[in-house]
């Protein structure tokens, strides 16, 4: 087994190195509380949950750690705009996250860290680069020098000399260099939270809650670090500069994995635009598996441009699977399992390997799905041993990632009452009373599909609210 990884880093795949002693460590930065959970969140945040299921599905140990920015000028505003304090709106949006999260079925996480939490290694990590004279204090705060590191903008591949003339950033006359970013912000007023320091009281920058909270747990060299694409620049750039000048070794993470910008149809989503689009409203209509399906059909390093027509587009696909699988539990044929079906089986896993083990291409994995199911299609006389081995291998896989809309529960007795009279009425060949049965059904939630070894029917709740 050797899985490549795209590193932004580099610009190239690379194999990733399995730890012998101790777990794969993957940091991805978390949200910054201070509204709602929207569709450019799940974007960054199923690609990893897919990706940490599938390795830990090859027993591989993963610790995974998110962070969550709960002090920041963003909730700071909030706070203001809503005449309320930044704890109450972080502690609210905090819980929203997590709920939010829970409902999307994102549990590979092990452990989440908020910034207020992690003040004490937050100020060491500062004191330490001001005694290495990476850092500096002014009358605002304490901020990193860009000009001592020298690697700066060497994973986002900027000119910083093309980039200063036009870099528009809130002024401080004390500041050394335009670019230099802040690791501490001093309190200017009595509604800003603050903690006490050698600085004087304030609160910690954006930037140095990573690597503080990275170091505490996984030290400042460790195997896999995500976000979005959106900051490579400067926020990656920023923890690169702080954990290898603090270290002095290169790099400070192995591989930088970078998921693709959200766009909406074709523009960056906004409030302003009317494109703004949350997820506790996306669930309010649709079964979260529809929103894990669109991701896990699109490679988590590629824009994404949503438009609603995929959604009909996802949730035709995932019905169609699940009468498969339906049907596939009601072939009755005697027999063992043929080579035919056993190499098509393993010809199939080979082949989600192989995908998931050159970056983790999940559309590629998606398109060797439905052929497989159409290969099972095409099988007319596949026995019952034959189609509950597919079924549970199959079945498995989209386990593995994620997925519950697939998981089969039994139909009420009320439901395959009606499904049995609608049989009787198509074996007297009563058309309209049978596609008039077929209409309340589909009314009440239930997929019907009739084939040549009989109607299957399966619980549609991909549409919360049709």
């Amino acid at each position: 087994m050797a899985i490549k990884i795209f590193d932004s880093l580099s610009g190239k795949k690379k194999i990733l190195s399995i730890p012998k002693n101790g777990p794969l460590k993957l940091f991805v930065c978390g949200p910054t509380v201070y509204d709602n959970v929207h569709l450019g969140h799940a974007r960054a945040y199923l690609p990893f949950d897919i990706i940490v299921r599938y390795l830990r599905s090859l027993n591989i140990k993963v610790f995974y750690l998110q962070n969550i920015t709960d002090v920041d000028d963003k909730i700071i505003e909030r706070a203001k705009e809503k005449k309320t304090t930044a704890a109450k709106i972080s502690a609210e949006f905090s819980d929203v996250y997590l709920k939010t999260c829970k409902k999307l079925n994102i549990s590979s996480v092990d452990k989440y860290v908020k910034a207020s939490a992690s003040i004490k290694e937050i100020k060491n990590q500062i004191y330490r680069l001001i005694e290495k004279g990476y850092a500096y204090e002014t009358g605002s705060g304490v901020y990193f020098s860009v000009k001592k590191f020298k690697d700066y903008g060497k994973l986002s591949r900027q000119n910083l000399e093309e980039l200063r003339s036009g870099y528009r950033v809130e002024s401080d006359p004390e500041k050394h260099d335009v670019f230099d970013f802040a690791l501490w912000k001093k309190k200017k007023f009595s509604y800003e939270p603050s903690w006490p320091s050698p600085w004087g009281a304030g609160r910690p920058g954006w930037h140095i809650e990573d690597t503080a909270i990275s170091e505490k747990y996984f030290g400042l060299n460790y195997s896999l670090h995500g976000g979005g694409m959106d900051l490579k620049f400067p926020h990656h750039e920023a923890e690169i500069a702080q954990a290898e000048s603090l270290s002095g070794k290169k790099p400070f993470v192995d591989f930088w994995i970078h998921i693709g910008f959200l766009l909406v149809n074709g523009e960056k989503m906004s409030k302003s635009l009317h494109n703004f689009i949350t997820v506790p409203d996306f669930l309010k209509r649709w079964h979260p598996d529809v929103l894990r399906w669109l991701v896990f059909s699109r490679h988590y390093g590629s824009p994404f441009d949503y438009k609603e027509e995929m959604i009909s587009q996802a949730v035709n696909a995932m019905l169609s699977l699940k009468l498969l699988f339906s049907s596939l539990k009601t072939k009755s044929g005697s027999g063992e399992i043929s080579s035919k079906v056993k190499k098509a089986v393993s010809a199939f896993d080979k082949k989600v390997k192989a995908a998931m083990e050159n970056d983790f291409n999940t559309p590629e994995v998606v398109s060797e799905i439905f052929q497989f199911a159409n290969f099972l299609k095409s099988l007319d006389n596949l026995n019952k041993k034959e189609a509950l081995f597919a079924h549970s291998f199959i079945s498995n896989l989209l386990s593995v990632f994620g997925f519950s809309f697939f998981l089969e529960k039994s139909l009420p007795k009320k439901i395959k009452e009606m499904a049995e009279e609608r049989e009787v009425f198509r074996t007297i060949r009563n058309f309209s009373e049978a596609d008039a049965l077929r209409d309340k059904l589909e009314k009440m939630g239930y997929k019907i599909d009739d084939t040549a070894s009989g109607s299957v029917i399966v619980f549609n709740n991909l549409e919360i609210h049709g």
